[in-house]
């Protein structure tokens, strides 16, 4: 994802890949309505809707299910189930139509950098230049390592067991008993994935020393929880999954930066971790395009973290609830029995899906109208959907007075003046991120938050 952004912006940008091939383990992921807000934004949406699956926006938190409010403030208001790889697959092909190049089998081992750049070496020897090095490098990140930041937070207490395997029993069997164990095991589930393969997934107290489950592991597990093994057998894929919580005290040092699951962790309840990262990318990627290119403003970086982390800081928090929420205890399950009571006032309800969904997003942008700061849903302009503007990584003015003007930053910032725009604000400016960075009818203020986001305009340098 970062690398595409970076090239809609003509910066040459490598990505190094350590792995040989891409993953063969199928994990089913869920895209959210904000990352499914991203993909339309980049024109990517309509080629994972042709490879997903729409279900509804709700039942998310700690699993209560719960429905989600019909009036979702979003064009893209449900969850898209979609096979991780296919994600992977659709993003690389969408850097590489872009001009990115990717190396696999590239394993980064060091790096050094200084005033100029960064030096970074491969397993093998060879060395690369770089002006910036962004670790995407997962949750055991060398390159955080190595850059020397803390990644405090708390270790796994308990894992989860998932795989893809083959069952011996009768269907309404299957259904009957794992209805009741979900009544007390709320994060367990069997359910069919194709030609009589099954998703298995089995939450396990405490943390295995090996790094790979086996199937005896899965028979074990199933019978302390079912009481029966269901006949598992002919696994495709097993894995295991901890409950770790960590965020990285830094997102940037210097010319090395960090993003996704290198900066933070967390239990996957509520399916926010691929979210997370996709949305730092989208977050990072026009800023540090903008530094190379030569036009940002001198802290325009350092809001990546500033922006970023306590959405990370959140994430955190609202996964380490869930986890509470999802014990057996009697206390955790008294709260668990409360909250289900309270989700049913819609305001508890709403707060909680637009949390998951990272639509309740407001960055600080100072004072202002409560919209500064937000992201801005899909809505109809005089010339096609507002987000199908968007796809060129630019900002963009939605001026609806037609009296303003952005000469000066027509490189970086389009223009739509269209007074029937269904927009509660004259006129507002957007990053190209989608966030609104301004509001209002006066050309100076536009002006002063045009140079406080996209740098000294054409006109101010001469």
């Amino acid at each position: 994802m970062l690398a595409a952004e970076l090239r809609l912006h003509d910066v040459r940008v490598l990505v190094l890949d350590k792995e040989t091939e891409p993953a063969s383990i199928v994990r089913i992921v869920g895209l959210h309505i904000r990352s499914l807000e991203v993909m339309a934004m980049r024109g990517l949406l309509d080629r994972m809707l042709e490879r997903g699956r729409k279900r509804p926006a709700g039942g998310f938190f700690a699993a209560i299910n719960k429905p989600a409010p019909a009036d979702l403030d979003s064009a893209h208001a449900y969850l898209l189930g979609i096979p991780q790889p296919v994600v992977v697959q659709l993003l690389e092909e969408h850097a590489i139509q872009r001009g990115a190049q990717i190396r696999r089998g590239s394993a980064v081992v060091g790096f050094e950098q200084d005033d100029e750049g960064v030096t970074v070496e491969l397993a093998g020897g060879e060395q690369l230049r770089s002006r910036y090095l962004v670790g995407c490098d997962g949750s055991r990140s060398t390159v955080r390592k190595l850059l020397g930041v803390g990644f405090p937070g708390e270790p796994s207490r308990n894992e989860t067991l998932m795989g893809e395997l083959e069952l011996d029993v009768p269907q309404d069997e299957l259904a009957a008993t794992v209805t009741e164990v979900r009544e007390t095991y709320k994060t367990f589930s069997i359910t069919p994935f194709a030609d009589g393969i099954y998703r298995v997934v089995i939450p396990v107290a405490g943390v295995s020393e090996r790094a790979e489950p086996t199937l005896d592991d899965f028979r074990q597990h199933l019978r302390a929880i079912a009481g029966t093994d269901f006949g598992v057998h002919s696994p495709r894929w097993l894995s295991r999954f901890g409950d770790a919580t960590r965020l990285a005290e830094h997102y940037r040092i210097g010319s090395v930066l960090l993003a996704g699951d290198a900066a933070h962790i967390h239990p996957p309840t509520g399916g926010q971790g691929l979210n997370l990262g996709i949305q730092d990318a989208f977050n990072l990627g026009w800023k540090l395009a903008a530094q190379i290119r030569g036009w940002a403003p001198e802290t325009l970086l350092d809001t990546y973290e500033a922006e970023r982390h306590p959405v990370a800081e959140d994430v955190l928090d609202n996964t380490r609830a869930q986890l509470e929420l999802l014990s057996t205890d009697p206390g955790p399950q008294a709260v668990r029995r409360l909250l289900a009571e309270l989700m049913d006032l819609d305001e508890v309800n709403r707060h909680l899906i637009e949390k998951i969904t990272a639509i309740d997003i407001r960055y600080d942008f100072g004072d202002g109208p409560d919209l500064q700061g937000r992201r801005l849903r899909d809505l109809k302009t005089k010339h096609g959907n507002l987000y199908d503007l968007l796809h060129r990584g630019r900002g963009l003015l939605l001026d609806r007075t037609e009296h303003l003007t952005t000469d000066g930053w027509s490189d970086r910032v389009d223009h739509l003046a269209d007074p029937t725009a269904a927009v509660d604000a004259p006129a507002l400016l957007l990053r190209p991120d989608g966030h609104t960075a301004w509001l209002g009818t006066n050309q100076q203020a536009l002006t002063t938050h045009l140079t406080r986001w996209f740098g000294a305009g054409e006109q101010a340098t001469g």
